[in-house]
């Protein structure tokens, strides 16, 4: 598996290896050793799997209680998606990153704890996958506006009149009221 470094520290893409033939291809996506040898979460307690379509925008949601840490993954169909470090002790605070995921790539995202995560859909649709390190606690979840002028995310939105948000998050908060994460330790914020 390669593993990228990505601007935002902490934040890493992974790239599993294909082997293919003219029957297909097979990928190991997952193996305890392996992350565990790369410094990254090597037990996950939940999977969750979203479909949407065309212009669908999912965040940014972050929790501030049971904080989650995500391997996230587009099985099918293209997404742009975005991690915002909000550990308050860390100096990527409030910055932001977005990345192309594409369900034929194999590709993974590596989100930790203390961001919030989000992503549109560009593709017709799309199934996205992801794991967590922490069961998911509705009263600890939290979202920041995905369109925030303070963070100025530039979501790749040509072609998309309008993207398509939850009652939900319509409603979150900007950065500068939002509930912060509590001081993470950093380096445990990594594995």
């Amino acid at each position: 598996m390669q593993i990228f470094d990505t601007s935002l520290r902490d934040v890493k893409r992974l790239r599993p290896q294909k082997n293919g033939d003219e029957r297909g291809w097979f990928s190991e996506v997952f193996n305890t050793r392996t992350f565990a040898a790369a410094g990254l979460p090597d037990r996950f307690v939940q999977d969750n799997q979203s479909f949407s379509q065309r212009g669908v925008l999912r965040g940014l949601h972050y929790q501030l209680l049971q904080p989650q840490g995500k391997l996230i993954r587009a099985i099918s169909g293209h997404i742009w998606d975005v991690a915002v470090d909000l550990r308050p002790n860390s100096a990527d605070f409030g910055k932001w990153a977005g990345f192309d995921l594409h369900g034929e790539d194999i590709e993974f995202l590596w989100i930790p704890q203390g961001f919030a995560h989000g992503f549109v859909v560009l593709s017709e649709t799309a199934n996205v996958l992801y794991k967590t390190t922490d069961f998911y606690y509705p009263a600890g979840e939290r979202c920041v506006r995905w369109n925030d002028p303070t963070l100025g995310i530039a979501w790749p939105l040509e072609g998309i009149e309008e993207p398509l948000i939850s009652a939900k998050d319509a409603k979150g908060s900007f950065l500068q009221d939002a509930e912060l994460p509590a001081s993470l330790d950093l380096h445990q914020t990594i594995a």
